[in-house]
């Protein structure tokens, strides 16, 4: 069920999501810029989306310069360079956007690190010239030329944990309202209520994510999919950002579902039971951890209102399973090999040696549980993602 950048703690805040344009001068003469700075954070860090947009001068490059109020520190950026010097930040353009007409736009993005307070920045220059100045005067040189036509260049941020990942999807590249490119939307039983959209409105990094509306009851599931081929079905690593609004129920539920080929074609399932994050298999309804008040105590709820990054290993060929939440393992969610009481000791009461051919993401839930979640910034490899 995944993808993936990209971005995306010891609990993620909410992302926030935070616009300013700086725009000025006297009404009477044309702004030099423009500047749409938007920002989504969490507790340590953030990445920006920064739309600049020229005055009527032409420029076949540009160079944008601010400063941070705070101890924000750029970490890494794209489609554009960009280097910090104390609280002064500096943005280049490259190659292949450099020239912006007037009127023109052109964005960039980046991701930085930060405490306290993330404020947006308010001086913001273009090419020497502030965007609260009016533009310098125009030659008035007589001319035949055209003005150009404005245009536009944007994108999303690279997705995190892509060197390593043979799937990694950020949806920023999604420009419909259902997901399409790679993954398909269903349930392999019965669908209902349950709805998969596109999501401009909430995202963990960039500007998308996945929203799934989830109801409750058996014919309501609603799942976005993808094929694991050309990954490698016996040993796999998987990480997804999620974020979710209603706490894990006591009854139970899965966000996660994986087809295994070695099961009689029977899905392995994350998602959770009394209140706490669990696994179960379909083909037996075993679960982990046990069910016990011993067992979930082993487990963590799945925090509410925040983005929480869900990692999980995989190994086929030892029959063997790991589980990180916000790069922490979770002692209960984890098949070692030697049977653990309240643990694992069900789950291996058959020999199992998973085959995966899918990942699917959504909304399972066998009694009336209804939730709404986010997926973004997916990814599956051979080696461990991170988060």
């Amino acid at each position: 069920m995944h993808r993936f950048a990209g971005a995306l703690a010891a609990f993620c805040l909410a992302a926030a999501g935070t616009a300013a344009v700086v725009v000025a001068g006297p009404a009477a003469a044309a702004p030099a810029c423009s500047v749409a700075y938007r920002a989504n954070q969490w507790q340590t860090g953030y990445t920006a989306d920064i739309a600049v947009t020229n005055g009527p001068t032409a420029a076949s490059s540009w160079t944008l310069t601010w400063h941070y109020a705070g101890n924000q520190t750029v970490t890494s950026a794209w489609n554009a360079a960009v280097a910090q010097t104390g609280n002064a930040v500096t943005a280049q353009s490259l190659s292949y956007n450099g020239a912006l007409p007037a009127g023109g736009s052109v964005s960039f993005g980046l991701q930085g690190t930060y405490s306290g307070t993330n404020a947006t920045p308010t001086d913001f220059a273009l090419n020497g010239v502030s965007c609260g100045d009016p533009a310098p005067p125009t030659s008035t040189t007589p001319t035949t030329t055209t003005t150009p036509t404005p245009t536009t260049t944007t994108s999303g941020p690279p997705p995190a944990g892509c060197t390593s990942a043979a799937i990694c999807d950020d949806f920023e590249q999604q420009t419909g309202s259902t997901p399409g490119g790679r993954w398909t939307v269903g349930a392999a039983n019965c669908t209902g209520t349950g709805t998969v959209a596109v999501d401009t409105a909430v995202a963990h990094s960039g500007s998308r994510s996945v929203k799934v509306t989830g109801q409750g009851g058996y014919c309501n599931h609603a799942f976005l999919g993808t094929s694991l081929t050309g990954v490698g079905s016996n040993h796999l690593f998987g990480r997804f950002w999620v974020r979710h609004t209603t706490p894990l129920p006591t009854g139970h539920v899965a966000f996660m579902a994986m087809r295994d080929t070695a099961d009689s074609g029977r899905d392995l399932r994350a998602g959770g039971q009394n209140r706490a994050l669990q696994w179960n298999r379909e083909s037996d309804d075993a679960t982990l951890p046990a069910q016990s008040p011993a067992g979930v105590a082993q487990s963590v709820p799945l925090a509410t209102g925040t983005w929480s990054c869900f990692e999980f290993e995989v190994d086929g060929a030892a029959g063997r399973l790991r589980t990180w939440l916000n790069s922490a393992e979770v002692a209960g969610l984890v098949v070692d090999g030697v049977p653990t009481p309240d643990i694992d000791q069900q789950w291996l009461a058959k020999s199992w040696r998973p085959a995966l051919s899918d990942l699917r993401l959504g909304w399972e839930s066998y009694a009336g549980d209804a939730d709404t979640l986010w997926f973004d910034d997916v990814a599956v490899g051979s080696s461990r993602i991170g988060c």
